[in-house]
């Protein structure tokens, strides 16, 4: 990725080890991860030869990109130019990662903004028994789409729906997307029988 710096950005990741930049739009600073938590941890900073650029070192704890991919620099000119299609695989991953993004920004404004009428996203954050009932609520809805025989568009409205909602416990109980795709992943690389197996045993 790639922000701007001052003096005291550069100061403040040398003590904190925590990737830090100055945002001229707000003027202050900011420390990359502040509301997704996703850090990134400085190892080391290098300076080029002029000394009018610095980077920055480190191991990211989750996704650099806001979207939710590895790097800002996901977009080639060259496969723009070629009209080709974005890779779907990335697609995905960038809508999760953006949307959990957008309910982390929503907790943190509880935190910074107080009272007010808080958005959907910030009373469900607020209230865990309204949260739980939406939860139960969507699944059910889900459900339907099923026994009723309803239309595709209407299981993919009440799916997105529910994934939504269970998105928002996620970010309640601290736990990234990330953690649970790679459940999923390690889930999918070996057979049923022997993830079952491997519960019982933990």
């Amino acid at each position: 990725m790639q922000g701007f710096a001052n003096k005291e950005a550069l100061a403040t990741t040398i003590s904190t080890r925590k990737a830090t930049f100055y945002s001229r739009s707000r003027s202050s600073l900011w420390t990359k991860g502040e509301t997704s938590m996703n850090f990134i941890n400085v190892h080391d900073i290098f300076l080029d030869c002029d000394r009018d650029s610095i980077i920055y070192l480190g191991k990211p704890d989750g996704p650099t990109c806001h979207t939710g991919a590895e790097t800002c620099y996901y977009s080639s000119v060259f496969d723009a130019l070629q009209g080709s299609k974005p890779n779907q695989d990335r697609q995905v991953a960038t809508t999760l990662y953006s949307l959990e993004d957008t309910i982390s920004r929503r907790k943190e404004e509880i935190v910074t903004e107080g009272s007010g009428k808080p958005s959907w996203t910030k009373k469900l954050i607020l209230d865990n028994q309204l949260l739980c009932s939406k939860i139960s609520e969507e699944a059910g809805e889900l459900n339907q789409t099923l026994l009723e025989n309803e239309d595709k568009s209407r299981t993919i409205s009440e799916m997105g729906d529910l994934l939504y909602h269970a998105m928002v416990l996620l970010r309640v109980k601290g736990v990234k997307m990330e953690e649970v795709l790679e459940v999923l992943r390690k889930r999918f690389s070996q057979s049923g029988i022997e993830e079952k197996a491997s519960r019982h045993k933990s």
